[in-house]
């Protein structure tokens, strides 16, 4: 029989805050271990925890990014689970009440045709709440260490519906979803550091049905590469097991990234397995439709917008894809073509590929760069108003963005301003005919790219200073 796989992600996103979820305990990456601890993160007696409005904030600009609907009421339950992970053995997390409920993210599919307009579509969500996370725990030998430096640091775990159906598909949702949360501030949704971990709850179906079959959820998963060989390995695992006969049971599984293959954890539990129960010691959180309004404000373009709104531009696709995916180089771009809206296709191939290419080898985000975007159109501009050539803007460029000086100031200091005098370039050309019977020959044999070897001389002659359509023009008028 022939399957379709089904997949669902749990994504846990590790909100960019000052502060811990429920205590003013701080946190960071790499430090000593139980260096961000406090009563309230170990759960002592006394210990009372007051929620973080920061991470209701952020949560809550997930939900407005996603569609989804932020409810005006959201409580917090107890989770229950005895693991040396959890100082408390309960999590602070959201069941009933969670602060996102519904809405989609827009995901590119793979390998779109070069140059054309890429196609998306949407990815059901079926809600994203915040809670706290564990600590760490270490394995050695005989011995288990636990670290709690991580035990309450605001965690929003996105939740899909089962609306993804390939590990391909899997990694579009990350990477759009990524995108997304570091674009609105939320999070660096570094994986290398655990700001992101992927939980994949996987199940196959015969194809063609639309019953969903039994699943099982893939832990473990701490990097794009994980998560697309974790499926695709349990994909692969359900399709012979269901060949052969076997049921599949319900069950946590962990990835070995080392091995590839999964193995069993635990059977997987359902809602009542935890006891959930309202936390007494958090009071329901009322927010208010003005204050989610307000916490609206300031929101980006969804990226997909964005590219679709440079594709109407004329870009190709290939220039799109990296300017939706690069919020500040984006806004870079848009700030220069408003200083010259006309030519959005050179703004554009000098920001990324120009620009890029120092800002890179400098090791400088660009909003460090000297080369500022109301210079880099007027630099443009002066190749549209045939002061400098293309080519010579290309030249000009790295030093400008080393010194910030104004592209009209460096042409006029360095002399490279453009001879427009058809007398003189034509006089040139003629010498650059005379010189080269072979390529007059070869040029009215029909070898159109002969031509080339005439400019070359005459574009010496000039000093480098005629403008190349100029010299085209009249070599083209000459030779008939």
């Amino acid at each position: 029989m022939e399957y379709e796989p089904v997949i669902g992600l749990e994504v846990h996103v590790q909100l960019k805050t000052r502060t811990k979820v429920f205590t003013r305990a701080t946190f960071g990456f790499g430090d000593s271990p139980n260096t961000h601890i406090d009563p309230v993160v170990l759960g002592l007696p006394g210990a009372l925890p007051v929620i973080n409005k920061e991470a209701v904030r952020l949560s809550a600009r997930v939900g407005i990014q996603m569609g989804s609907a932020i409810p005006e009421v959201v409580h917090w339950d107890r989770k229950n689970y005895f693991y040396p992970d959890s100082p408390k053995n309960y999590q602070i997390s959201q069941l009933d009440r969670p602060v996102c409920v519904g809405g989609l993210v827009e995901i590119e599919l793979s390998n779109p045709t070069r140059d054309k307009e890429p196609k998306f579509r949407t990815v059901k969500m079926e809600r994203a709440h915040l809670e706290e996370d564990v600590g760490k725990l270490t394995h050695g030998g005989a011995d288990s260490l636990v670290d709690y430096n991580r035990a309450g640091i605001p965690l929003l775990e996105i939740v899909t519906k089962p609306d993804i159906f390939s590990s391909e598909e899997a990694l579009a949702f990350l990477k759009a979803l990524g995108t997304i949360l570091q674009q609105a501030g939320v999070s660096d949704c570094d994986m290398e550091k655990g700001q992101l971990r992927c939980d994949a709850n996987v199940s196959l179906r015969p194809k063609g049905s639309d019953k969903l079959g039994t699943r099982t959820e893939m832990k473990n998963l701490n990097s794009m590469t994980g998560v697309r060989n974790a499926i695709d390995y349990e994909i692969r695992r359900q399709t012979r097991e269901l060949n052969a006969g076997n049921a599949i049971s319900q069950e946590t599984r962990r990835w070995d990234a080392e091995a590839g293959t999964n193995s069993r954890l635990r059977g997987k539990e359902e809602s009542h397995d935890y006891r959930y129960f309202p936390d007494p010691d958090l009071l329901p959180l009322r927010l208010p439709s003005a204050m989610v309004d307000e916490w609206r404000k300031g929101l980006p373009e969804l990226p997909s917008d964005r590219q679709r709104r440079l594709l109407g531009l004329g870009l190709p696709y290939t220039i799109t894809s990296l300017l939706a995916a690069d919020l500040p180089l984006s806004n870079y771009f848009e700030e220069a073509l408003a200083g010259l809206p006309s030519k959005p296709q050179e703004i554009a191939n000098l920001v990324v590929n120009d620009l890029q290419r120092e800002l890179t080898a400098a090791g400088l985000t660009v909003s460090e760069s000297k080369l500022s975007p109301r210079h880099l159109a007027e630099l443009v501009k002066a190749t549209e108003e045939g002061v400098i050539s293309k080519q010579m803007a290309r030249e000009l460029l790295p030093e400008l963005f080393q010194t910030g000086e104004s592209p009209a100031a460096l042409i006029e200091r360095k002399g490279l301003r453009q001879n427009n005098d058809d007398s003189a370039i034509e006089e040139a050309c003629r010498a650059a005919i005379e010189a080269d019977p072979k390529s007059v020959a070869q040029i009215k044999g029909g070898n159109d790219k002969a031509i080339n070897s005439l400019k070359g001389p005459v574009m010496k002659a000039m000093k480098g200073k005629a403008n190349p359509a100029l010299v085209d023009q009249i070599l083209r008028k000459l030779l008939g």
